[in-house]
């Protein structure tokens, strides 16, 4: 547990919060250059479940941005999703991460924030963050 000595040592979080943070699951909507930012920070703080919803491609454009992603990751226009799975992986093989490649419909959303804590939006459109908003406070998720 070395990996985690320094979030033991912060009074606020200590022996109980690293318990709360493994025990805990969220729910990542986008994972370009915000949500992989978070999602590479709650990867490395131990949180132990990370659903990634993303329905694109790493595309050359990203590389400049967006830190999960790789020129091999654009070679193969691999989905962000997925791409980000791997590399958080190799981040904190601890964590477990979950990559949906898929948009966030009214038809999958409510299946999306199942079991998840918290939802952290990291979207790019008003229509998907409406959506997720509407959902989330239907499903009492922060």
């Amino acid at each position: 547990m070395n990996r985690y000595s320094r979030l033991r040592l912060f009074g606020p979080i200590g022996e109980a919060g690293l318990k709360r943070l493994r025990e805990s699951a969220v729910l990542i909507v986008g994972v370009g250059a915000l949500g992989g930012y978070l999602a590479e920070l709650l990867t490395r703080s131990g949180v132990g479940r990370i659903r990634i919803v993303d329905r694109d491609y790493v595309d050359w454009s990203n590389l400049q941005r967006q830190q999960l992603f790789t020129e091999q990751d654009a070679r193969d226009v691999t989905p962000k999703a997925v791409a980000a799975a791997r590399r958080l992986r190799a981040v904190n093989g601890e964590v477990q991460i979950e990559p949906v490649v898929a948009d966030v419909t009214p038809d999958n959303v409510r299946c999306l924030l199942g079991g998840v804590d918290v939802v952290l939006d990291a979207t790019d459109n008003f229509e998907t963050r409406y959506l997720l908003n509407d959902a989330a406070c239907e499903a009492g998720v922060p």
